[in-house]
Parts: C-alpha cells; sequence; structure tokens
C-alpha cells in the first residue's frame, strides 16, 4: 500500500488484514464474490477466509472461525444473513478486530424489541468499532487495491484516480462505478444505514488523500448535520470540490406550521441553504452527477467569462443556445478582435458569433478551419471554457479529429475544453477513456453537459466572492432577548416588532391600548392616517377575521372602529401609522430546521405569500452581498426594477434588512420557532415592515 498520512479510518478502509466471514465458492454467493473482488483488487495485506466447511476458498486459507485465525486481523467481512449476523458480530467484538463491513439489512421476519438493527448498533457503540453500513455494499479503495464489496463489478478500477464517490445508495454507487471508466476512482463507498460512520467522515477521510480531486455525493439525509458542515469547510479550505445529488425533498416536518415562513419553507430549502453556503454544487440526476465528477476532474483551470463552443450544426448550435438561456449557463461575449479573426477564417455565409457554426463547404482544410476557429474562441478574454458540440460517428464512434480540435483550443489558451455529443453514446469506447484520461472528456448530452459547465462555473463564483463583514449585535440586547424568549412563549405583534426594532430592522412604529382613554393617548403619539388591528392573544392571522382596519383619518373613525374590534375579538389593539408607500411586497420569514437550526427565508410577500412561492433560504448569518445574490435568483425579480413607468425599488435596503434580521435569527434562533415579517414594503426611498410575528420554540408542544 502506499504511503499517507495516518487517518483514523485506515483500519476500515485501508486495513493491512482482513478476514471475510462466510467466504465461500458457491455461485452467486455475496461470500463468493467479496472475495474475488478482493483479489481482483490485488490487496496486498494478509487475507483470511472463514468458514468451517472448507479449508481453502479461492486459493486463500480458509478456517472454521475467527478464533482459529494465526492472528488478530484488523478488519472482517461479514457477509452472512440476517439470523447469523448478531452472532457473528459478537465474534468479530471477541476477536478483538477494530473494524468491520456490514452488507445485511438487519431485518429478522419474527424479530422482538429492541429490533435486530438496534441492539447491532448498540453493540458497535459499546466496542468502539468501526463499521461500514449496514444494507449497503461495502467500498472500493481503489487507491489501495481494497476492493471490499459483495456484489460484481467492472474489473479494472486502476490505481492512481482523483474522484471520490460517497453514496447513501448501493445502487447510486455502483451505477456509476461499475459503468463510468471515464471516471478514475480513488474511493466510493456505499454507506447503508451509516450504524457507526456517516458520510461526512468517509468525506474527510477522502479530502486527507492528496490525490482526491473532487467529491460526488448520492445523499438522502445528512446523519451528522455538524460533521457535514466541518467536511463542507474542509474542501473549501483545500479546494476540492463537491458535487451532490440530493434526494428526499420532503416538507419540513408534519407539525401544523402558525406563520407563513413556517407553511412554505421546506426541508429541501434547508439543505439547498446548506449546500449555498460553502460551494457545493447541486444536480439533479445520476448523469449530470456522473458529467459532473467527469468536467471536475480534468486537471485545466476554469477562467474568468462564459462558455464557447464550436458546432458542425446551425440548428445544433440553436439548441444549445435555447438550452444555456434555460439553466442559467452563460455564453462568452466574444471581443472584436475574436470577430475578426473568425472573419478571415469562415466560410462565406458563416457569422462570426458565439456559439459558433464554422461547418462551411467542407473540403480538405474544413479540420484545420475548426481547429483554428476553436483556437480563437478560447483564445479570448471572455472564455472560461471551451467545447466541441459534435455529433459521434455511426455506431457512436468518435471521430479522431474531434480530438485535435480539443488539443489545439487548450494549446492556445490553457483553459478547460470538452467533446460533448448532442445525445448518448458510450464511455467504453477506449480512445474515449484515453482522451479523457489525458484531460479532454469526452461527454454525453447537452443538458447533462450545460448542468456540468454551471457546476465548474458556480464553483470558481463561490471561490472569487467577498466575505460577508457582520457587525457584531448588542449583547445586552441578545442576553435580554434570550430571557424573554425562553419561556418559549409565541409573542404579539407590538412585542414582535419591538425585538425587531431593537436589532436595527426598519419596521412601523406601533403603539398598544385596552381601553379607548388608552388608544386617543395612543393616537396622540402618531399621525394620522393610522391603522387599527386586533391584539388579542393567539389571533396570528388578522385579516382571516376582518382584524384590521386601515386608512383611519380621524378620532372619530378611530372610536368607531375600535368598539367593533372591541366588540368582535377583545379590547386589546395594537395602533401604527398607515405607511403610506407605493412598493412592491416582500417577505423576510425564519424557520428552525430540526437538523441545520434557523433558516433565513427571503422572497416576494404579500396576502397570497403562499400561493406565490417564490422565496428561497439561506443559513444566518449572512450579510447584504448574499441576499442580493440570493434575491436575484428569484422568478419574479425583475418586478423590483420598476415596471410600466414605476420607479426601481429601493433593493439595497430590503438586503441591509434583511442582514440585521439575520444576525437577530442567528442570535436567537435557539430560541424561536417561527419568524414572519410579512409584508416589507420596499419602494423607492427604501423598505419598511408593517407585520410581524415571533413563534416560540414550545408552543406546539403536545400537538401531533
Amino acid at each position: 500500500m502506499s504511503k499517507r498520512a495516518a487517518h483514523y479510518l485506515d483500519l476500515l478502509l485501508r486495513p493491512k488484514s482482513i478476514a471475510v466471514v462466510g467466504a465461500s465458492e458457491r455461485p452467486g454467493s455475496v461470500g463468493l464474490q467479496t472475495m474475488e473482488n478482493l483479489l481482483t483488487g490485488r490487496f496486498e495485506g494478509k487475507l483470511y477466509a472463514v468458514n468451517p466447511g472448507s479449508d481453502s476458498i479461492c486459493g486463500v486459507p480458509c478456517f472454521p472461525d475467527l478464533s482459529a485465525l494465526p492472528e488478530t486481523v484488523e478488519h472482517v467481512v461479514l457477509t452472512v444473513g440476517d439470523t447469523r449476523i448478531e452472532a457473528a458480530l459478537d465474534d468479530v467484538i471477541a476477536h478483538g478486530a477494530r473494524a468491520a463491513t456490514m452488507m445485511s439489512s438487519l431485518v429478522l421476519e419474527d424479530d422482538e424489541e429492541p429490533l435486530l438493527r438496534e441492539r447491532v448498533a448498540a453493540k458497535i457503540s459499546a466496542s468502539g468499532l468501526l463499521v461500514c453500513g449496514a444494507n449497503g455494499m461495502g467500498f472500493y479503495n481503489c487507491a489501495d487495491g481494497v476492493w471490499v464489496c459483495g456484489f460484481d463489478t467492472r474489473q479494472n478500477h486502476l490505481r492512481g484516480g482523483n474522484v471520490t464517490l460517497i453514496s447513501h445508495s448501493g445502487s447510486g454507487m455502483s451505477g456509476i462505478i461499475d459503468c463510468e471508466e471515464r471516471i478514475d476512482f480513488n474511493l466510493a463507498v456505499s454507506t447503508g444505514q451509516e450504524l457507526c460512520i456517516t458520510m461526512d467522515q468517509y468525506m474527510d477521510y477522502a479530502l486527507d488523500q492528496p490525490e482526491t480531486r473532487v467529491i460526488g455525493l448520492f445523499m438522502e439525509s445528512a446523519r451528522n448535520p455538524d460533521g457535514m458542515k466541518a467536511a463542507f469547510r474542509k474542501a473549501n479550505e483545500k479546494g476540492v470540490p463537491v458535487v451532490v445529488l440530493k434526494v428526499g425533498r420532503t416538507e419540513l416536518s408534519a407539525r401544523l406550521a402558525v406563520s407563513h415562513s413556517g407553511a412554505i419553507a421546506g426541508r429541501d430549502d434547508a439543505y439547498q441553504a446548506l449546500f449555498d453556503r460553502y460551494g457545493v454544487q447541486r444536480v439533479d440526476d445520476m448523469d449530470e452527477l456522473t458529467t459532473a465528477l467527469i468536467m471536475f476532474a480534468q486537471p485545466h483551470a476554469v477562467a474568468a467569462g462564459g462558455l464557447v463552443a464550436i458546432h458542425d450544426s446551425g440548428g445544433e448550435r440553436q439548441l444549445l443556445i435555447d438550452l444555456a438561456a434555460s439553466m442559467n449557463v452563460p455564453l462568452a461575449h466574444i471581443e472584436p478582435h475574436t470577430v475578426a479573426r473568425l472573419e478571415e477564417m469562415l466560410d462565406p455565409g458563416l457569422p462570426p458569433v458565439n456559439p459558433l457554426d464554422a461547418w462551411g463547404a467542407g473540403g480538405p482544410a474544413s479540420d484545420r478551419i475548426m481547429e483554428d476557429c476553436l483556437a480563437a474562441l478560447m483564445s479570448d478574454p471572455n472564455a472560461a471554457m471551451g467545447a466541441v458540440v459534435h455529433d459521434r460517428a455511426p455506431l457512436s464512434v468518435i471521430y479522431r479529429e474531434y480530438f485535435d480540435y480539443m488539443r489545439q483550443g487548450h494549446a492556445a489558451s490553457g483553459k478547460p475544453v470538452f467533446l460533448v455529443a448532442n445525445r448518448q453514446g458510450t464511455g467504453s469506447d477506449p480512445a474515449v477513456i484515453s482522451v479523457t484520461r489525458e484531460g479532454f472528456p469526452v461527454l454525453d448530452g447537452l443538458r447533462s453537459f450545460l448542468t456540468g459547465v454551471r457546476c465548474l462555473l458556480d464553483y470558481r463564483d463561490f471561490h472569487s466572492r467577498a466575505l460577508d463583514e457582520l457587525q457584531e449585535p448588542d449583547d445586552s440586547i441578545v442576553s435580554r432577548w434570550k430571557t424573554r424568549l425562553r419561556t418559549g412563549d409565541t409573542l404579539d405583534e407590538y412585542e414582535s416588532s419591538q425585538l425587531l426594532g431593537d436589532f436595527g430592522f426598519p419596521i412601523s412604529p406601533a403603539r398598544l391600548a385596552n381601553s379607548e382613554s388608552e388608544l386617543l393617548s395612543a393616537s396622540a403619539e402618531l399621525t394620522f392616517p393610522v391603522a387599527l388591528k386586533t391584539a388579542e392573544p393567539g389571533i396570528f392571522h388578522k385579516t382571516d377575521c376582518n382584524g384590521v382596519v386601515l386608512g383611519i383619518e380621524d378620532e372619530n373613525q378611530l372610536l368607531a372602529a375600535y368598539r367593533d374590534l372591541a366588540d368582535r375579538l377583545g379590547n386589546r389593539v395594537m395602533l401604527s401609522p398607515m405607511v403610506n408607500v407605493t412598493g412592491v411586497e416582500l417577505v423576510i420569514g425564519m424557520v428552525r430546521d430540526e437538523q441545520f437550526g434557523p433558516l433565513v427565508m427571503l422572497g416576494f410577500g404579500g396576502i397570497n405569500v403562499e400561493t406565490i412561492r417564490d422565496v428561497v433560504c439561506a443559513l444566518p448569518p449572512f450579510g447584504k452581498s448574499t441576499a442580493r445574490r440570493l434575491l436575484d435568483t428569484l422568478q419574479l425579480r425583475s418586478l423590483l426594477d420598476g415596471l410600466r413607468n414605476r420607479p426601481a425599488v429601493d433593493i439595497d435596503a430590503y438586503c441591509e434588512a434583511a442582514e440585521r434580521f439575520s444576525i437577530m435569527a442567528s442570535s436567537l434562533g435557539g430560541y424561536i420557532d417561527e419568524i414572519d415579517v410579512n409584508p416589507v414594503i420596499v419602494s423607492s426611498g427604501g423598505c419598511i415592515a408593517v407585520d410581524a410575528l415571533v413563534v416560540g420554540r414550545d408552543r406546539r408542544a403536545g400537538i401531533s
């Protein structure tokens, strides 16, 4: 095995000795496949088979049980079924092994409480054993030739790969590693139930391996949220991109939500906010994951700018343009000197633009024209990377001239370049594999490719962003509100507005009243017109019960409105000045995710906020530049620029308010379940909130 810095998972992932319990020569058995994989991978340590019915399996010495082995092995692979797994685990612990791999599902038909899974997990925890699984497919440490997997795979995993794949799904691992020869893996893990080692710990191991260039994740859930954050931070520190396929886009929780924020934000919003915070690139399917891994694995750095592409078809060029626009993939705007160079080379009638259709009349010079045109495009200062977008030849063969296009384009610029077929071909062509390993990936499918382009550009841009500089909140204010919120109470609108105001959030001033005399005294401190709202406890959505009266012009109207509210809903009311501004109604909210803590929501609000659902979430705290970047991703973003002769609104004012809100959410999120500030009216002159609700964490205790 190669020499590397020590890691606590070495005993699991690169052990010096392995015993396979349940080893067998029975065709199709997990025990046989595990032995064959270890031998095919050329495991360099001591290997033993354990089976009482054999003396030798696959040419490897076989012993009746672990106690009969001539030494204590570091790692035991358990290939026995669920009915035998618990006793086998007891033997592993008694033997003194330090690590194990379990592939069984841990389900018994007539089991009793505590169930097998719980019993096994408790024994693992008590013993300190390092375990991969259960209910997984094991792992391939291709860098060291340790193939611990009980299922068949391709026989040509190379040592020296630079891609790590960690998957909660066994098929999510095998569906890529078994079929994709364009990727050379150093490590692939099917983590299974993660009874002991979680995804972030495998990431930590991979990040300590100097050859790791990119990590791919097939993620169902973050079982160790703090560890996942730490792993993402470490990846950023080491400059290793992470690409994730996250499945299971369920709601935040099954509980009843009091605020709009709680009703809108879902569990997937928390993951998306997590990925955004740490620059993790997200894809939607396994084709996109595979393509992105191939693209990140190539050795050439992405430059500033957008994509340039060369085609031999005008129609397929238009297809790329349409897809790039729909997927928000920027195409480079080439400089005049590049346009002039292209004009000199192109056949008549071909416009010198990007993307470029450079195939004219054909002839013996056509390939040289394509090479030179691509070199010109990629040399443009606005080109980040290049693509040769050509279909494959009959029977999915690649014309070798296309490889020369890529080599020349890269030689002229030093930038990454990719060969892309418009539809799926094959990754098993020896020439495709060879040129991909050379650093010029051959890919299939425009949509997957453009997803990969977006990932590369977004990762580049993530690392070029300036860090948010945030002002620390006043300790006395934080302490006072923690004391108040520790009761778990839900704050009424008046107290909610006081909380927001203490953190510098722009909100309309308010006064409380419980009688007509108190109301008149409060109105003397404000200026008409005013708004009157019920402030009775338990009424969270006042408009639903006609608990809001707007545009009150004088004391007579005020008293009449108060008497109506008092008769119907109760004496307690809140008075505030009318916000007479024309603008766009936005929302700022907070929900508390069970895994990742407070989550801030920004977006379009008003009474239709739940119908529109045009919001984005972020982990607090964050600065106004982050708020602006996230706001720019919303579908209705153009409304903020002013339409139909309306002036543009003050987006900066809203983003500054979002920054202050995020600081508050970060400071007090452990004491709050939901916050809803809706609407926040953003006008050309600033922004102001006119309604707020803060829901304490204990409000729903006992509600199923």
